[in-house]
């Protein structure tokens, strides 16, 4: 168990505030894109602007009849549990695929998006570190059960 932090250790400043600041926009950008994909609230691009294998690939996502909801729905959920700032390290977890996903789609099919990909991966990623303490438990080679 972790002693509690001294002042001296605690950030300050403008620090302090960066988890918040990287949850918020990570929660605004999974709640506010997951519904307008859940919602139908932004037309899609024409196909004949979009890479053929990225519009392929979107094709056959919506052709399954359950995994583009499935993954709308899992950003909308994710995207409000980090804006009320609950079940955290939960949302990290169960939205860590879906930012794989993004970001191997913007690499492989659409490098136009990769920036925004990008960014995404590194708000994950530095909330994943902030919240280190939440996945120790889980990242342990050798676990007995309880």
């Amino acid at each position: 168990m972790n002693p509690p932090a001294s002042p001296a250790s605690a950030p300050k400043g403008f620090a302090r505030h960066l988890p918040t600041i990287a949850r918020v926009l990570l929660g605004l950008m999974f709640f506010v894109f997951g519904l307008m994909g859940l919602l139908n609230l932004m037309p899609p691009p024409p196909p004949e602007t979009l890479p053929p294998k990225l519009v392929a690939f979107s094709t056959a996502m919506m052709n399954t009849g359950f995994l583009f909801q499935l993954v709308k729905g899992t950003e909308v959920v994710v995207g409000a549990l980090l804006l009320l700032n609950r079940f955290v390290p939960l949302a990290l977890a169960l939205i860590a695929p879906v930012i794989v996903n993004i970001v191997a789609v913007h690499v492989f099919l659409a490098p136009s998006g990769l920036a925004m990909a990008v960014v995404i991966l590194g708000l994950e990623l530095y909330l994943a570190w902030a919240y280190r303490s939440a996945f120790r438990p889980m990242l342990g080679a050798r676990v007995t059960p309880a």
